[in-house]
């Protein structure tokens, strides 16, 4: 796994993005709709096809990722 660290000025500027513009929760709850919608609009327009599948994939995993650090709630009991 690859991993990155992020400048300072990265840092403070994604917490800044939200701890001020937008809560966390409701991204995290954009990220699952927006994932959903791509997932489907790519299902439904390469049914058959395994162009960028695996790219596809990848990201559709690390927008989950991402939803599940700001609200995890896919771990709850």
């Amino acid at each position: 796994m690859k991993t990155n660290t992020l400048s300072k000025e990265a840092e403070t500027r994604l917490l800044d993005f939200f701890n001020h513009i937008i809560d966390p929760e409701d991204m995290a709850k954009v990220l699952r709709q927006v994932n959903c919608i791509l997932a489907l609009a790519v299902m439904r327009q390469h049914e058959t096809l395994q162009i960028g599948l695996n790219n596809f994939e990848d990201n559709y995993y690390w927008l989950n990722e991402l939803a599940e650090i700001l609200n995890p709630y896919l771990c709850e009991e």
